[in-house]
């Protein structure tokens, strides 16, 4: 299910500064942002903003009624600024004078990393293009290594922006800027990935269920056999159960006749298929498995089978299922595969093009 990454949302207006009545200060240029939205931009804790807010006096010079910070463009630069210079080794209070103007000429660390790959620029040293703020934070922070304020980013999108907006355009975003910095850097930022991934398939666990309706047939999703990828099939799972679908989750590289088995045991209303790469999606496998019927002779019924996953190919579909784009779409697509009422003999709807 791969999803796509649209322009940041605007942010509020800039409110206007409060100073004397003779000489009043005109707002500065552009928007104005929280703590919290400045610390999830730079991929720091809000606690760390407000330390060396309180330590350097590097802190937002406009407050909204005197009391609530608004971090200007100006200001988050003096906020980059510091971080990129304590990622690259400059102590604090230093990096704090530099970002504010008053050290001259800005200190070089014994051993800068190169531009492209500095832990504190634009996006941690990740390929991100056009993305939301909090992607940016989240990279720094992984590349970093803050697990801390990685969960703490991944928790505070998913409560702002809800699961599905979370996992299509900040979540997915940053996951493939690690993979592609890491299949052009060889063995480097293995340990991002790693970290990453851990931390986003945790914060898809907390996601909390909703209780299904008595006697609803559930939703099966596993990998084929030979699959690791599961962190899309796993927001899936996380995306239904917040919505009330019952799930079977199997994760990764399901056996085969293991997986035979469970569509005949658990008579699923859908199941979802998740291949990542060509070579371990097995089109045999989704024939045979789009043919099981099961019930009593005469009220025979079947499972939707829903491909997911890059690895099926844009080409033709394999016969009787269904091909899923994206984890929005996706869950349409299941919510659209009602099962027969209680009783019937009618076999489930039949098969029809959802995407290629």
């Amino acid at each position: 299910m791969d999803s796509t990454s649209p322009a940041p949302p605007a942010q509020p207006a800039l409110p206007q500064p409060e100073g004397p009545a003779e000489a009043p200060r005109p707002a500065p240029p552009g928007a104005a942002l929280s703590t919290g939205a400045v610390a999830r931009r730079l991929g720091v804790s809000p606690t760390t903003v407000r330390s060396w807010e309180r330590r350097y006096a590097i802190g937002p010079a406009h407050r909204e009624d005197g009391r609530h910070r608004r971090w200007t463009p100006q200001d988050i630069a003096r906020l980059e600024l510091m971080c990129r210079l304590t990622a690259q080794g400059v102590p604090p209070a230093e990096a704090a004078r530099t970002a504010l103007g008053g050290a001259g000429e800005q200190p070089r660390p014994a051993e800068a990393p190169a531009p492209e790959e500095a832990p504190g620029g634009p996006g941690g040293g990740l390929p991100l293009g056009a993305v939301r703020p909090e992607c940016r934070g989240l990279s720094r922070a992984a590349v970093r290594l803050d697990a801390p304020t990685v969960a703490e980013l991944l928790d505070a999108a998913l409560a702002e922006h809800g699961l599905v907006t979370a996992w299509e355009e900040v979540m997915a975003p940053t996951l493939h800027a690690v993979g592609r910095k890491w299949a052009t850097a060889g063995e480097r930022y293995v340990e991002v990935e790693h970290l990453l991934s851990w931390h986003v398939s945790q914060a898809l666990h907390r996601v909390r269920p909703r209780p299904a309706p008595p006697h609803t047939p559930p939703v099966l999703l596993a990998c084929v056999p030979g699959e690791q990828h599961t962190l899309p099939v796993e927001a899936l799972n996380a995306a239904l159960g917040e919505r009330g679908v019952p799930t079977r989750m199997f994760g990764a590289a399901l056996p085969a006749e293991a997986l035979h088995d469970a569509v005949r045991r658990t008579g699923p209303r859908a199941v979802v298929l998740w291949a990542q790469s060509r070579t371990t999606a097995d089109r045999a496998l989704a024939r045979s498995l789009a043919r099981i019927e099961w019930g009593l002779r005469g009220a025979r019924t079947q499972s939707a089978l829903l491909l997911a996953g890059p690895g099926w190919g844009a080409g033709t579909p394999v016969p009787g299922t269904w091909r899923l784009h994206g984890l929005r779409s996706a869950l349409a697509v299941i919510a659209a595969q009602e099962p027969p009422p209680a009783g019937s003999a009618a076999a489930g709807a039949a098969p029809c093009a959802y995407g290629s």
